[in-house]
């Protein structure tokens, strides 16, 4: 294997390596009107940019920045350094539509405009601790755009995380998140990286989501040029995805009557943890909040000795998103397709028992990556909207499958249960892939026309 150069934390942005955990989140999605102008505000905006560098103090609000394959283009990046972009990312997340499962109700001429498209050439990502401080940096934002003339705002997307870091069905979240080599703030707790034989975790190679250093085969990925763009650098997924919470609850309803145990333990079948997040493979009969707390436990398993997932079913949602050990899921081949997640929910709960109220609620999702294809498009085409995999025949993820009203999953037991007919509860809002350039490819960027 190559050595790994240190990672270089002050060039890095800070979201990429960095779960902030505020509360808040707002993104502007621009486009470049003036490209000179646009070159001035993005050079003033780079020095604004937080990085993955030590805090003192962790930061109460911060800016980062992100651009499209469009965006590169109208910011003057001539075409030789154009083609070095991957083809998934030059393509964009319309033109993957099919592949991604965007169909129906999630098809690309159903989204919402501002969001993606040939004309999204930036997008800002902005994180506060609280509403009057976000307000202000948000105002600040604009007030920045105003004055540099040359860009204008095509979407305004806010977020903010519900109680309990809980999303819109109910279940608590972000317990699995692959920790990055050489990120000395990433302790390897046990379940977040790749298992060992031997037993023990280690973290993930930095390739794997950061370009210029070596990924889970000992090479480091083809970066774009020249270098000051590309390294240190990583491709961002943006999605924004509608849950259907009121059709969530009634499919469990519905399953309740062939399902012969709880329905807490069945919405806990369905996703591979309890709503709290106790994980099934350690505790398949309840929760436990002592196990929740603990993070040196609550993530701590790898499914090898439950082949048949009688405890944990081999197609609930967050087995699928990380098969760990499961057969014939070993080694490097799992580890090549993690990605870090990112995002927050948006909209407001939907009290328990109430019924449809009209309003959008979600998640604005994000995920970092190395590529685009060999992870996130792998993982929702290949592990997601598709069974065989896991053996599973044309069976999808129960949350994020795009199912027709005519789909089923199966809870394995003594009898396993059949649960059907299934409809897409996740509907894809808008989206797109965007280039997470360093520090210095910003500020290269900044001048790339002068």
């Amino acid at each position: 294997m190559n050595p790994a150069r240190p990672l270089q934390l002050e060039n890095i942005q800070g979201a990429l390596l960095r779960g902030y955990r505020l509360p808040l989140a707002t993104y502007l999605f621009l486009t470049v009107k003036a490209p000179a102008s646009a070159r001035l505000w993005l050079g003033e905006m780079a020095e604004e940019v937080l990085t993955a560098a030590p805090w003192e103090a962790k930061p109460d609000w911060a800016l980062n920045l992100y651009v499209t394959y469009a965006g590169l283009g109208v910011l003057g990046v001539p075409e030789s350094a154009l083609a070095t972009f991957p083809g998934d990312f030059r393509a964009g997340m319309a033109a993957r539509a099919d592949l991604l499962g965007d169909t129906g109700a999630s098809a690309p001429e159903r989204w919402e405009e501002g969001i993606g498209g040939p004309d999204v050439h930036l997008m800002v990502m902005l994180s506060g601790a609280d509403r009057r401080l976000t307000d202000e940096r948000r105002r600040w934002l604009r007030d920045s755009l105003e004055r540099a003339g040359g860009l204008g705002v095509l979407s305004e997307q806010r977020g903010g995380a519900l109680p309990g870091n809980r999303e819109h069905f109910g279940y608590a979240d972000g317990f699995s998140q692959p920790p990055v080599e050489g990120f000395e703030d990433d302790r390897p707790r046990p379940g977040g990286g790749a298992p060992q034989k031997q037993g023990g975790w280690r973290p993930i190679r930095a390739g794997e989501f950061v370009l210029g250093y070596p990924d889970e085969e000992g090479v480091s990925p083809p970066e774009p040029a020249p270098p000051v763009l590309g390294r240190d650098g990583s491709y961002l997924v943006f999605r924004k995805l509608a849950q259907d919470v009121v059709g969530f609850r009634a499919m469990l309803d519905r399953a309740m009557d062939v399902y012969p145990f709880s329905e807490e333990l069945l919405a806990a079948k369905l996703v591979g943890r309890f709503r709290d997040g106790t994980p099934l493979d350690r505790l398949p009969d309840g929760p436990d909040p002592s196990l929740v707390a603990d993070p040196d436990r609550n993530n701590d398993f790898r499914y090898a000795d439950d082949p048949e997932g009688l405890r944990c079913p081999v197609g609930a949602h967050v087995r699928r998103a990380n098969p760990r050990e499961s057969m014939p899921f070993q080694g490097k081949l799992v580890n090549r397709h993690r990605i870090l997640r990112r995002g927050i929910t948006y909209g407001p709960p939907l009290p328990e028992g109430s019924p449809e109220d009209g309003q959008d609620r979600g998640v604005l999702f994000m995920c970092f990556q190395a590529s685009i294809k060999r992870q996130f498009e792998f993982v929702q085409a290949q592990w997601f909207n598709d069974g065989n995999a896991f053996r599973l025949g044309d069976d999808k993820d129960v949350l994020l499958g795009d199912h027709d009203g005519t789909a089923k999953t199966l809870i394995p037991g003594r009898p396993p249960t059949l649960i059907s007919p299934l409809s897409r509860l996740v509907s894809t809002r808008g989206g797109e892939y965007f280039f997470c350039p360093s520090i210095a490819a910003l500020r290269h960027l900044s001048a790339v026309g002068a």
